[in-house]
């Protein structure tokens, strides 16, 4: 079983060790969705949401989060980023945004939570710029889908 390692033996959380870990490239990719009625996701993709361009303002939010992932996870380290992708996905037919964030380092510790964050601000942001169509929206499915490098390996939600 695996142990969890945020702990130290007394059962106190610490910020865990990486100074011994080799430096490798590592990537994650999260993503996550959004569901909305069909007309705020008209206006997300018409261009016509007050607010501006919607999914252009979500993308740089997206970047933000990855970068800010430290400040926010109380026990995450702050990391060098070397990439952030962010892609969004409209569904017409479910009136949903799939949000998909890949970060990249070279680093001793993986960028998992740094997906994660990017894809749940950009979701956020999305919701922040049309909430006044639409209260309603759901944030759902926030996962992770990939990790790749280091000491554990490579992990696929498949």
């Amino acid at each position: 079983m695996t142990t969890l390692n945020h702990f130290d033996e007394r059962g106190n959380a610490h910020m865990v060790d990486v100074g011994a870990k080799a430096e490798t490239h590592r990537i994650g990719v999260a993503t996550g969705l959004i569901r909305m009625q069909a007309t705020t996701l008209a206006a997300i993709t018409g261009g016509t949401a007050k607010k501006g361009d919607v999914l252009g303002v979500a993308r740089i939010a997206a970047i933000q989060g990855a970068k800010r992932t430290a400040e926010l996870i109380p026990l995450a380290h702050p990391i060098v980023i070397n990439k952030v992708a962010v892609e969004f996905v409209v569904n017409e037919d479910q009136n949903s945004i799939e949000c998909t964030a890949t970060v990249e380092t070279f680093g001793r510790t993986g960028v998992e939570m740094e997906a994660l964050c990017a894809a749940s601000v950009g979701l956020l942001t999305i919701y922040d710029m049309v909430k006044a169509l639409d209260r309603g929206m759901v944030i759902s499915d926030v996962r992770l889908l990939e990790k790749r490098g280091g000491k554990s390996g490579d992990w696929n939600a498949g």
